[in-house]
């Protein structure tokens, strides 16, 4: 069976909006291990609507000599969306009816994981549908002050699981996480 992974850069104070504003002094080799270990373990995206904009306002219009560029636009693309009508990047297919039924019967099709990048109101809708199956966290060692986090105020609680726990030399923590189920922490 498939599984839904979640990777997400993340602020200690649990930003999650705009990496690209507070990331990069913190990228180095070790991350960029774990990014394409986690790319290569996948062979679906699913994202958001706000994050499919955003990739899909830039990753068409980038070539073959860009990094990333052809594994951006020649994977498929899964778009969970209430309201976009259509997905036009390559490879995309919109998501509009009850998407934690239609990405069960996903994750029972053959293949490799299905990544989520970004997207923070999708991957808490899926933890909260218990369709998540688990979260690689790369937690930074910066306090951003302001910006979308990944959870907000009023989100149920729901115990997870520490399957795997790395520091890299930057101070940034690799955590992934797996939703602890009806048993509760262990």
């Amino acid at each position: 069976m498939r599984k839904i992974v979640a990777g997400l850069f993340i602020s200690l104070d649990g930003v999650v909006e705009a990496p690209e504003t507070w990331h990069f002094p913190y990228f180095n080799d070790e991350m960029a291990q774990v990014v394409g270990s986690q790319m290569a373990d996948a062979d679906t995206m699913l994202l958001g609507r706000v994050t499919y904009q955003e990739f899909a306002g830039y990753w068409p219009h980038q070539g073959s000599d860009v990094e990333m560029a052809d594994f951006m636009n020649s994977t498929p693309k899964l778009v969970a969306s209430t309201t976009l009508d259509t997905v036009d990047w390559q490879n995309s297919t919109l998501i509009k009816g009850d998407v934690a039924e239609e990405l069960a019967a996903v994750k029972e099709q053959p293949g490799k994981n299905i990544s989520i990048t970004g997207s923070p109101t999708l991957v808490r809708s899926l933890l909260r549908d218990n369709v998540l199956d688990e979260f690689n966290l790369l937690v930074h060692p910066i306090v951003v002050g302001r910006g979308k986090r990944l959870f907000e105020d009023g989100f149920d609680q729901i115990p997870l699981n520490l399957v795997k726990s790395t520091t890299f030399s930057t101070g940034v923590l690799s955590l992934t996480y797996a939703p602890a189920g009806a048993q509760g922490p262990s």
